[in-house]
């Protein structure tokens, strides 16, 4: 009976922290972590503006530790019931999104280098080049959000014992 409820409430955290903060929640963050137009005209150095853009590394650690809500709710539901098959669906969706954090942690510090106000060439060419993340995140993130989901709702449905079924 304990391990039921424990997976109820994991699944009372997974389902919404999927839905708000992976769904919904890269918009929000992709606002609030990118330098914005007002203070891109405010900045004329390379100092100050590269200042700027590591004020925003806080907010995307932050959103990386709140993303990997979901994926520590399948490591905890691959430890209440452990099986070989799942735990190496954990692994991979652990390694993707590694890599899916990393490389849009890197777009967004890099769209945040980008903009300088003024239309100067402060970075260089690979710091430009990083508004090209998007498509290699969205190929990372798309088989991610579909494991996890599959591991979310094979975990979250009741598996009931052979023997308590009601007749």
């Amino acid at each position: 009976m304990t391990r039921l409820a424990a997976r109820a409430l994991l699944a009372v955290v997974f389902w919404p922290s999927l839905f708000f903060f992976w769904f919904l929640g890269p918009f929000v963050f992709f606002l609030l972590s990118t330098t914005s137009s007002e203070v891109c005209a405010r900045l004329e150095t390379r100092a100050e503006f590269l200042a700027a853009a590591n004020g925003t590394i806080p907010m995307l650690a932050v959103q990386n530790l709140i993303y990997a809500i979901p994926i520590v709710c399948l490591v905890l539901w691959g430890r209440l019931s452990p099986e070989p098959a799942r735990a190496r669906h954990i692994v991979t969706c652990i390694k993707l999104f590694v890599v899916a954090a990393a490389t849009g942690a890197l777009w967004e510090y890099g769209s945040s280098l980008v903009c300088d106000g003024y239309g100067q060439p402060f970075f260089s060419p690979p710091w430009r080049m990083t508004s090209y993340l998007p498509i290699v995140s969205l190929v990372i993130n798309v088989p991610l959000y579909v494991l996890v989901f599959s591991l979310g709702r094979a975990f979250s449905t009741r598996e009931d014992e052979p023997g308590t079924e009601a007749s």
